[in-house]
């Protein structure tokens, strides 16, 4: 008698990245930090989003942190948005916050899983294969985790800093993320520790053994590095942009003319003025130059072409929303925006006092850090229309780097 395939195992992915990551030197924690353009979580849960399609990911993030993943998940790939959960709150610990994530995942019934994997946000590199990996281990030994042959000789020491063993390397293993488990397997193992009180276990395969589980090491990956350091996020800097080897450039020019009004908008930026800027959308100049300029880049039309201005939706809409489905096209291809250089054209109102701004708000829309946006202004010394004072003009440039 021929037995029908079982269903489809449910896949979920916790994402954990509540820590700190005082290790990375001053500043944001370094999930939210830029890395190629985007932040550190936002190329893991992208890589995660594309290695497991079908996955569930449930990102476990620091109560403090709401505004930044925000933000961070602005920068994703549509199709990796899509299978995200809501944040999950994370705990004191690594070990409170992957329990958080599996009991969100236990509490919805049409997300809960048959296998979960559980992985650090600070690994941006997971491959498809590695992950295939992962579920298949899963599926067949219920807990698992990668693991990577270690090439250097590793002594243990004593409190005296002595050495008092030296394990033989052909049985130690550098362990790495995702683990993977049965996902009842690795909840209850959680639950019991937690009633035990037994905190002081390092990673979720510790708390399977713990809970008297066998966990199967599966061959790991050497790219799938973690990033630590300050060096760490120089590193990954690097291998991200030596796979954008198609460097292209693009040019974006607009022209608007003073209206009635008391203010114009120029990058995302308001700005009292004596006069508006007569526009179909919010007339903001010096942002639909910028987005002509990333679609030029992408050989993908013009503003125009996506938003026209025969379509009533556009009316008095905001630029940034246009400039930000610009930006998103760039990492729908997989690139990444590596500068933006722009020019305002005006006699009034003057741009000085608000550059810092503008620049600011630029980065912001475009997802990309502050030093990769330059915002100059001058003017036509009184020649032409921008001289008479009728309307401001814009020029734009923007280097985007694709991968071949």
């Amino acid at each position: 008698m021929k037995f029908p395939a079982p269903p489809p195992a449910k896949i979920a992915i916790v994402v954990v990245a509540a820590g700190r990551g005082s290790r990375a030197g001053d500043g944001a924690p370094k999930q939210y930090r830029q890395v190629a353009g985007l932040t550190v979580l936002a190329h893991s849960l992208n890589a995660l989003g594309r290695a497991a399609p079908d996955a569930i990911i449930a990102p476990v993030i620091h109560a403090d942190d709401f505004d930044l993943y925000s933000e961070a998940i602005a920068g994703l790939d549509p199709a990796a948005r899509g299978q995200l959960t809501a944040p999950v709150w994370g705990g004191a610990t690594r070990q409170d916050s992957v329990r958080a994530g599996l009991e969100a995942l236990a509490a919805d019934p049409t997300n809960r899983p048959n296998i979960v994997l559980i992985h650090d946000a600070a690994r941006i590199f997971a491959s498809e294969t590695l992950i295939m990996r992962a579920i298949e281990a899963a599926r067949e030994y219920g807990a698992a985790i990668p693991g990577i042959a270690v090439t250097d000789t590793i002594k243990e020491i004593d409190v005296e800093a002595c050495i008092a063993a030296t394990p033989p390397r052909a049985r130690l293993r550098a362990v790495q993320t995702p683990q993977a488990f049965d996902f009842s397997l690795i909840l209850d193992a959680h639950r019991k520790a937690a009633a035990a009180g037994a905190a002081d276990l390092t990673d979720d395969a510790a708390i399977a053994e713990w809970a008297g589980h066998r966990v199967f090491v599966f061959k790991g990956d050497a790219d799938n590095m973690k990033i630590t350091s300050a060096e760490d996020l120089a590193a990954a800097e690097g291998r991200l942009i030596r796979d954008l080897a198609d460097i292209r450039t693009g040019q974006g020019y607009d022209v608007h003319a003073f209206g009635a009004g008391d203010h114009i908008w120029l990058g995302g930026v308001e700005m009292s003025h004596d006069h508006g800027l007569v526009g179909h959308s919010d007339a903001d100049v010096l942002s639909h130059a910028v987005t002509d300029a990333l679609l030029g880049a992408l050989a993908d039309g013009d503003i125009g072409s996506h938003f026209p201005p025969s379509d009533p939706q556009w009316r008095g809409a905001a630029s940034k929303i246009f400039l930000a489905a610009a930006a998103a096209r760039v990492r729908a291809r997989g690139g990444m925006i590596a500068h933006i250089d722009a020019t305002v054209v005006c006699e009034r109102p003057k741009i000085g006092p608000h550059r810092d701004a503008i620049r600011a708000s630029l980065a912001a829309i475009v997802g990309v850090s502050l030093d990769r946006v330059a915002v100059k202004a001058t003017t036509s010394e009184r020649l032409g229309f921008t001289g008479r004072e009728e309307g401001i003009a814009a020029f734009a440039i923007a280097t985007v780097r694709l991968p071949l």
